[in-house]
């Protein structure tokens, strides 16, 4: 057993002062509360349940900074997609490993301890198979053993270029299967996951699935989660409506049994009934408010969202910029901006929006990944450290500690991370980050030449 002791920590039940934790293996053995310090005890400041990141694209890590160029005058999400299909045609299994891997150690290093890798980059450059339908799957196994954070691995099911089951473009040629195709891939894919990771499935979007091809694939997905891009642009709304007479979350609720399993990716434009089913449905919508707002997506109805019950995680979605208090301070902030008022993500019964958005997208994006995501006996040993001698926490008490760190920390803030009861991340640095990066820069020098 080794123990770590912290000033304060985060429990279910609230902060708790002196709380020694016990660590046996990859889990919480032991937790005591107003506990003085054993000699051999590590000492840190405050400790959080680590966050789960619920939507990443590992290789787009590769592109961030080069879509930031005005191309056209109606520049949107559809004109950075075609940036995004020119730099993936570049990018073998190697490439993808050495991308992704700096995300991830950036993820850790932000407060991140579990990703959901919503992975579609399964064929080769031609657009074949490999030999191993899982090649690029593990490529993501890679990058996930390197750093060491959780894994969640979501196998892509893509098949069309639009809505109704229209030809897919040349573009999109790496990420194309059919139903038998993608149920080998996530067999395949299963089998190379580690014991620690888990698996489920993802249907990139309605443009790309069609109904009988959506039915097929979802027992594939077994007992494990199912994630969905939805309603990310107004254009995708437009389409569908005029394909189905409904709106994407609508139909979504009208034709599948979306309950706890599922996370709605983005569900940007939603109508208030929309809003109101699907808070009630159990679901999770996965929100990434930096590529959200990077793209020009448009902003989620958070205060309607929340105040009916819904849940919701937050990811880095493009990982243009990876920092875990940037995705809830641009949830907050983005609500501020559309309503033209101040701390509204909070309530009566929680008066700190950086404890209330802390404590939605923990619980949120355990749900969407499948595991617990809790400082509790039984539960991982993934546990973040904030450096309370940092000058963002001078004076701070418990009750404004999350508010400090989301909306006023920087760098440093965050001094040690543990995952699956080992430490990855000390004084701020992830052990293997110069070696990560060193990979990085000679993947990225390669590619762009």
């Amino acid at each position: 057993m080794r123990y770590l002791w912290f000033e304060q920590a985060l429990l279910p039940q609230g902060w708790a002062r002196r709380v020694r934790i016990g660590i046996a293996g990859a889990g919480i053995a032991s937790i005591e509360t107003n506990a003085d310090p054993q000699p051999l005890d590590a000492r840190h400041g405050a400790a959080l349940p680590g966050l789960c990141n619920v939507h990443s694209h590992g290789f787009q890590r590769g592109m961030a900074g080069l879509s930031e160029r005005r191309g056209r005058p109606d520049d949107d999400f559809w004109s950075w997609r075609e940036v995004m299909y020119r730099f993936l045609d570049r990018l073998a299994p190697d490439d993808i490993a050495a991308i992704t891997a700096l995300a991830y150690v950036e993820m850790l290093e932000s407060g991140f301890t579990r990703v959901g890798e919503f992975h579609y980059l399964h064929n080769d450059v031609d657009g074949g198979r490999y030999a191993d339908p899982a090649e690029t799957a593990g490529a993501i196994v890679a990058a996930a053993e390197v750093s060491g954070i959780g894994l969640t691995l979501l196998p892509v099911f893509y098949a069309h270029g639009d809505f109704g089951g229209a030809p897919s473009a040349p573009g999109q040629r790496r990420f194309l299967s059919d139903v038998d195709g993608f149920a080998a891939l996530v067999s395949a894919s299963r089998a190379r996951l580690p014991a620690d990771a888990n698996l489920g499935i993802a249907p990139h979007s309605l443009r790309a699935v069609t109904p009988d091809e959506l039915r097929a694939i979802l027992p594939l997905a077994g007992g494990g989660p199912l994630h969905i891009h939805a309603a990310e642009q107004v254009r995708e709304v437009e389409a569908c409506l005029a394909w189905s007479g409904a709106r994407p979350v609508e139909w979504l609720l009208d034709h599948v049994a979306v309950d706890q399993r599922w996370c709605l990716i983005h569900a940007t434009h939603l109508d208030d009934r929309e809003c109101d089913r699907l808070a009630a449905s159990g679901a999770v919508a996965g929100l990434c408010p930096v590529t959200e707002a990077n793209l020009g997506d448009g902003v989620f109805p958070g205060v309607r969202y929340l105040a009916a019950g819904g849940r919701c995680g937050v990811g880095t979605d493009s990982n243009i910029l990876v920092d875990a208090a940037s995705e809830l301070r641009g949830l907050e902030y983005s609500q501020r901006l559309a309503h033209r008022r101040r701390a509204l993500l909070a309530d009566e019964s929680e008066p700190s929006v950086g404890q209330t958005l802390f404590l939605a997208a923990r619980a949120g994006g355990a749900q969407a990944l499948g595991v617990e995501g809790s400082l509790s006996v039984g539960a991982p040993a993934d546990i973040v450290s904030l450096d309370l001698d940092h000058t963002a926490f001078a004076g701070a008490s418990a009750d404004t500690l999350l508010d400090r760190w989301i909306f006023a920390g920087r760098h440093g803030t965050i001094d040690a991370v543990w995952r699956g009861g080992r430490q990855w991340v000390a004084q701020g640095r992830h052990i293997a980050a110069e070696a990560v990066a060193a990979r990085y820069r000679r993947t990225i020098a390669g590619l762009l030449q």
